[in-house]
């Protein structure tokens, strides 16, 4: 997780711009404004973990991980071509839908990489399933129809200002899940995806805390259709980032010391944080049924990937089947549907790949009509591109250093790269949470990756991107371990914090982890967390 020196002051206005040439965003027609960047600018971190990424296509990458990018946009020539393949055998072959993840109608122009993203993946490595489409759909209607800005809404917010406490199953048919957004970049990408799980499996409308200096909107596009997921700033509770586990409303208080009884409380607090009690962890236990249906706002402390203790509960199985067969792809699926970067950051994201050609070109028409050239077979690429990124430039150095005395066994041309090595990390700080993201887009277009353990970061990349990583373990007193990496059993992120007793007991006071929950393995690189996967 992310854990090094942390700062939330906003963005700074004096800092230097990007020293790469970058424009505007625009949809597939490519009409674009240039602007040029004037000076180099420091780029910042977001972990301390290194990240080794190795894409395989042409020409192959590696990346070690943690930021870059640039302060606005585009490349002419990327967007361009992209735009030129309206009608041509390459757009032909990209499902800009994902396979029905995603619904036609959204504004090209104003989140690009919604629909552009697919030209720069490969096809998916999991298929929706039937029936998550159909839920998707269902969810957007009910956020269109319950969310901000609408009736129910506004009166649900007055009896939560009020106090109104009467029993809500039949008030508007909304209720809403609020999830409070903290620590770091990568924590707050888990915690919202598998908070829309939560919300999924509850039929709840999410609210996304806008985060401190509201960076949420620089960050990500809205995800659903004709409504918006932004917590309004007028929310009433005016301390919901305050609560913690000794609040009354607290899942643990509640089911432990009031028998469940909601009666006076405006709302249920659910405290998932990492280090959660494990009273408040019955909350994974709880199937809706008991007494959260009675609450009609719920409020949500999460800052890691809360999706796996999710699958102990017995009342949630059969419907997280149908959800996903491959229990493998909860996060991949999830998140290329609900978390696409604005159009800032995907223009960094482009800006990097064609700038330091770590990614090949679109083919697009020739000038004039005609057929486009050749796509180039695989294997044709002779280079790789290495670009490492970190707190520190140790790996860089070494790397460079070590292809600068010696050629490449296999003949490849090697170029190593890096955006930059601050020594620290800068929570909900503007500019660098838009770099930090934009290196976790680069990230997940890779082939091959190796993170370290216990990187939020990492787990985010890699299961945007479907890779499966090889994780390095930790050191420790400065011993390199043996074997220093493993291949990880599936994609999905690891869970912290997940019930360490049978949910079907409920006996909090035993410190024995469920056994019998299919698909869930204890992680790779934590042994007190656990992650989904299809191994048996």
């Amino acid at each position: 997780m992310d854990t090094t020196e942390i700062s939330t002051n906003g963005s700074r206005d004096d800092e230097p711009s990007s020293w790469l040439e970058v424009e505007d965003a625009v949809p597939f027609t490519g009409t674009k404004t240039t602007k040029a960047a004037t000076s180099a600018k420091r780029w910042s971190t977001v972990v301390t973990a290194t990240l080794l990424v190795l894409i395989m296509t042409m020409p192959p990458l590696i990346i070690l991980g943690s930021r870059l990018g640039a302060s606005v946009v585009w490349i002419k020539s990327t967007v361009a071509g992209i735009g030129s393949q309206r009608g041509n055998v390459v757009e032909s072959k990209k499902d800009v839908l994902l396979g029905g993840l995603l619904v036609p109608g959204f504004d090209e122009a104003s989140c690009a990489s919604r629909y552009q993203s697919a030209f720069y993946y490969k096809n998916l490595t999991r298929q929706p399933s039937p029936y998550l489409i159909k839920r998707l759909r269902e969810q957007e209607a009910l956020q269109r129809r319950c969310g901000p800005g609408t009736g129910p809404y506004s009166r649900a917010s007055e009896r939560l200002r009020t106090g109104a406490t009467t029993d809500v199953d039949h008030i508007d048919g909304c209720s809403y899940l609020v999830l409070i957004s903290y620590r770091g970049l990568g924590n707050r990408m888990l915690a919202a995806t598998s908070a829309f799980l939560y919300a999924l499996l509850t039929n709840r409308v999410l609210l996304m805390d806008l985060g401190y200096g509201d960076t949420l909107p620089r960050l990500f596009c809205e995800p659903f259709p004709g409504t918006t997921w932004l917590l309004p700033h007028d929310f009433p509770v005016s301390n919901f980032k305050d609560l913690n586990e000794s609040a009354p409303e607290a899942y643990g208080n509640v089911a432990v010391n009031r028998s469940g009884s909601v009666s006076g409380l405006r709302f249920v607090y659910l405290h998932l944080d990492h280090a959660a009690s494990a009273a408040n962890l019955l909350a994974y236990c709880d199937d809706h049924r008991e007494f959260l249906h009675r609450a009609q706002w719920t409020i949500m402390r999460a800052d890691q990937y809360i999706a796996a203790g999710i699958f102990f509960n017995p009342a949630y199985r059969d419907e997280l089947d149908r959800l996903f067969p491959r229990k493998d792809a909860v996060f991949y699926l999830l998140s290329r549907y609900l978390l696409h970067p604005t159009n800032e950051i995907w223009g960094m994201v482009l800006a990097c790949t064609s700038q330091e050609h770590l990614l090949p070109e679109v083919v697009s028409k020739k000038e004039g009509g005609g057929v486009p050239p050749p796509i180039p077979t695989a294997g044709s690429g002779r280079s790789k591109a290495v670009l490492i990124t970190g707190l520190s430039s140790w790996y860089h150095d070494n790397i460079r250093e070590m292809y600068w005395k010696s050629a490449a066994a296999g003949g490849e041309v090697v170029s190593v790269h890096q955006a930059s090595h601050e020594g620290s990390q800068r929570w909900f700080h503007g500019d660098h949470d838009v770099k930090a993201l934009a290196e976790i887009y680069l990230l997940s277009l890779t082939d091959r990756i190796v993170t370290s353990g216990w990187s939020t970061f990492g787990y985010a990349g890699t299961g945007l991107g479907g890779l499966t990583p090889y994780i390095m373990f930790r050191g420790l007193d400065g011993l390199v371990p043996s074997p220093p990496c493993t291949k990880a059993m599936s994609m999905e992120p690891c869970s912290f914090a997940v019930p360490h007793f049978d949910c079907t007991k409920k006996e909090i006071d035993r410190d024995v982890l469920q056994v019998d929950v299919p698909h869930v393995r204890a992680c790779d690189d934590v042994f007190w967390g656990v992650k989904l996967t299809d191994t048996v």
